[in-house]
């Protein structure tokens, strides 16, 4: 595993799942998010993304932790792993909400409350992503190393397994 992308709806755990991930593999972790928003909540230009983003993807080494699904077949076609965080809405809505206030490594601001919008995002996930992931995955799945968590305990112990196995 050189080169892994993490996705999943927003709450479920992508990025601490990935900086556990890092800490065990050394490899370095790049968050679409901290690609895509500046600061002051503002985005760059998708072209300033795309290539940023095709920079990253260039080198030997990588983790990738986000949606991005604009992006995510050309992630797909450069990664050897992809870890699918597909947990349930209640899980990610308090994932999401417990976030609220903390500063964070994948994120250049402190949320302090819980939109609305981001959350309508959320409860939307699993019928407006979802569906177009799983299509892209069945399509790449010949030449990757997909793995699909249905819940928390079941990416922990994964990380805890490839931790025994270093």
């Amino acid at each position: 595993m050189l080169k892994a992308i993490i996705i999943g709806s927003p709450g479920a755990g992508k990025s601490t799942f990935a900086r556990k991930l890092r800490d065990i593999t050394n490899l370095p972790l790049y968050y679409l998010d901290m690609l895509w928003h500046k600061p002051d909540g503002t985005n760059i230009s998708r072209e300033e993304f795309d290539l940023q983003l095709s920079e990253i993807l260039k080198k030997h080494r990588w983790i990738i932790d986000g949606n991005y699904r604009r992006t995510l077949e050309t992630r797909l076609k450069e990664c050897h792993t992809v870890f699918l965080l597909d947990f349930p809405l209640e899980v990610c809505l308090l994932g999401a909400k417990s976030r609220i206030g903390k500063k964070r490594e994948d994120l250049p601001w402190v949320e302090t409350e819980f939109d609305e919008e981001f959350r309508q995002w959320i409860m939307d996930f699993s019928k407006d992503q979802l569906p177009q992931i799983y299509e892209l995955l069945e399509k790449y799945q010949k030449d990757k190393n997909v793995i699909i968590f249905k819940s928390r305990k079941e990416a922990d112990d994964y990380l805890e397994v490839l931790l025994k196995q270093q």
